[in-house]
């Protein structure tokens, strides 16, 4: 008989719940059009129930009609979006997740002292572009693995210090930190880790399955750094792990031959998407048990800002 596990860490996380329930009361106060620069968050069934509301999703403000209103998603944004949306007389809402904003906060005080910053990030993703934004340019150094650590030629005779994307692998991560740390040993470290406590948890329970489980389904989109970082979590244990957005993409094959199923899901994936998920493989194998913690996140919360 076989048995469905669930990760102790299920839904949205405080960031992606601020930012979601921003758009939300967007849309009640002032209907559309309402713009979003980049997806709110990196969810494919989110984003495509707000487009069915009106909302658009844009990359770039030039795609935004001047005195409009538009959102900034969780990922945060550089210094020069917010003057280029007021010049352009636009009427802004900031759903950046505290988070990254602690982050932006580190990256000014490193820059304020002239620290050479390494971010460790993956290159593209919004976040590390936004972030990017409020280090001096002569300061900024990314890296995404260890050659790039191995290209680094700092002044070791100014002070050095590293940043992390907020999504990025707590593993691999420490990997890096490590590297730098014997390349430059007296390489400063943020004041508290960027990796964020929505991510870490996440890491955490899909490592406890993996001591359980026989496979494990990540929900996610593919786009997703946190969703991709926890199939990498459960594969780096020798857990045969897929990841999916949807319900629809689950091959029940996947199954065969596997007697304990665990799932977890990405920190911006709704809880409904895993319930459609326990429900396909309970439709092949009726009265199959599903066992589930408390999660560790509950009653974690972050105020809406006022608009």
């Amino acid at each position: 008989m076989k048995e469905i596990h669930l990760a102790s860490t299920q839904g949205f996380c405080a960031g992606v719940s601020s930012a979601i329930e921003v758009v939300k009361r967007a849309l009640e106060k002032f209907g559309t059009p309402l713009y979003v620069r980049h997806h709110i968050v990196h969810n494919h069934s989110v984003i495509a129930d707000f487009e069915k509301q009106g909302v658009v999703f844009i990359e770039s403000l030039d795609e935004v009609p001047e005195g409009s209103r538009v959102i900034f998603s969780a990922h945060g944004v550089a210094p020069t979006v917010y003057e280029d949306a007021k010049s352009r007389n636009l009427h802004y809402i900031d759903a950046t997740c505290p988070l990254v904003t602690k982050v932006h906060r580190e990256a000014i005080q490193f820059s304020q002292k002239n620290i050479q910053t390494v971010l460790i990030g993956h290159r593209g993703h919004q976040e590390l572009i936004g972030t990017s934004g409020y280090v001096k340019t002569d300061l900024l150094h990314v890296i995404e693995d260890e050659n790039d650590i191995d290209a680094l030629n700092l002044d070791p005779s100014q002070p050095i210090g590293y940043l992390t994307q907020t999504t990025l692998s707590v593993t691999e991560t420490a990997k890096l930190i490590a590297k730098l740390k014997e390349k430059y040993p007296n390489i400063v470290a943020p004041p508290k880790e960027d990796i964020c406590f929505a991510t870490q948890n996440r890491q955490d329970a899909v490592y406890e399955l993996s001591k359980l489980c026989d496979v494990i389904i990540i929900c996610g989109s593919p786009h997703s750094s946190n969703s991709n970082r926890l199939k990498e979590t459960a594969q780096s244990h020798g857990i045969v792990s897929y990841i999916i957005d949807t319900e629809e993409e689950l091959d029940l094959s996947w199954l065969d031959g596997k007697e304990r199923v665990g799932i977890s899901s990405g920190a911006s994936v709704p809880r409904y998407i895993v319930d459609r998920v326990v429900e396909k493989i309970q439709s092949k194998y009726p009265n199959t048990p599903v066992l589930e913690k408390e999660s560790v996140e509950k009653g974690i919360s972050f105020a809406v800002p006022k608009f």
